[in-house]
C-alpha cells in the first residue's frame, strides 16, 4: 500500500501528566498534555497519537477526562491508545473527536475485538499495536500489558492476523530501542512490513533525523517520535519541538 510517508509524535500519558520512558521504564516526566498539545499546534503537526500507559499499567480505562481536553485542544488528527479494552471505550473515544483508537493488550486477551471495533468504525480507525523485545539469540517475542506479559507469538505472525483482523495500520515498537535515541530497530521493522499490505508506524528509538531516514528505507510507510520531540537532546532537558521541515521533508522523501 503506497501512502504519504509521515513522522508522528507519541506522546504518553500517565496520571495526567506527559512522561517518556527509556525501554518502558524508568518515566520521567515532560509536561501538562493540554499545554504540550497547544504547542504541537503551533508547530503545524500534521499528526498526534496519546498512548495512556497508566491506563495499560492499571488494567483500567483510558482516563478519558484528560483525553477530551486534549481532543478539544487539538487541531491535528489524533490517534489514541491504551486501556482500551470494549467497543464502547472506543465507541466514545472516536466520538470525542480521535480518529483512530490503538489496540495492543485488548486485541491480545479479546480475540475479535479489533473485528467489531473495524466492523463498527472501518479498518482506517483501528490501529494494532505490536510491543516486541529481543529475547536470546535475538529471537523477537510480542509483549503486552507494558511489557510486563510475554505472549510467546512471533511479531511477523502477530501483525499478519492484526491486518487479518481488520487493523488499517501498525504501530510496531522496539522495547529494547524505546529512549535510547539509538535509532529505529531496522530488521523487526523490515520484517514486519514485507510481511503485511497496511502501513507499519516504526516507534521506539528515534534521535536524529537520519533515524527517521533509515526506517522509511526498510518499509516503514511511517515513524513515531518520543524524545526527539519533548527533549532538547539527549540527557538535556525538556523542550517541546519537531524536527526542521527542510530536513524532516528530505528524510521523509528518502525512499522514494
Amino acid at each position: 500500500m503506497s501512502v504519504r510517508p509521515r513522522a508522528i509524535p507519541c506522546l504518553l500519558l500517565d496520571d495526567g501528566g506527559l512522561v517518556k520512558t527509556v525501554r518502558f521504564k524508568a518515566p520521567v516526566y515532560v509536561g501538562d498534555p493540554a499545554n504540550t498539545v497547544r504547542i504541537f499546534n503551533e508547530l503545524e503537526v500534521d499528526e498526534l497519537c496519546v498512548l495512556d500507559i497508566g491506563a495499560t499499567r492499571r488494567n483500567s480505562t483510558p482516563d478519558l477526562r484528560t483525553l477530551e481536553e486534549l481532543a478539544s485542544e487539538a487541531f491535528m488528527p489524533l490517534a489514541v491508545g491504551g486501556g482500551i479494552r470494549s467497543v464502547q471505550t472506543a465507541r466514545d473515544l472516536l466520538r470525542m473527536g480521535y480518529e483512530k483508537v490503538v489496540l495492543n493488550t485488548g486485541a491480545i486477551e479479546q480475540p475479535g475485538l479489533i473485528e467489531r471495533i473495524s466492523g463498527e468504525f472501518g479498518a482506517q480507525a483501528v490501529i494494532g499495536s505490536i510491543d516486541v523485545r529481543k529475547k536470546l539469540f535475538g529471537r523477537y517475542e510480542v509483549v503486552s500489558t507494558a511489557a510486563a506479559r510475554p505472549t510467546g507469538k512471533n511479531p511477523v505472525e502477530w501483525a499478519r492476523a492484526l491486518e487479518r483482523s481488520g487493523c488499517g495500520e501498525l504501530l510496531l515498537t522496539s522495547i529494547d530501542q524505546e529512549g535510547t535515541w539509538r535509532g529505529y530497530d531496522l530488521d523487526l521493522v523490515h520484517q514486519v512490513a514485507a510481511a503485511v499490505r497496511i502501513p507499519v508506524i516504526a516507534n521506539g528509538g528515534a534521535g536524529r533525523v537520519d533515524h527517521i531516514r533509515d526506517a522509511l528505507r526498510v518499509g516503514a510507510s511511517a515513524v513515531a517520535l518520543g524524545s526527539m520531540v519533548v527533549f532538547q537532546g539527549e540527557g538535556l532537558g525538556v523542550l517541546v519541538n519537531f524536527p526542521d521541515r527542510d530536513l524532516l521533508r528530505d528524510a521523509l522523501l528518502a525512499r522514494r
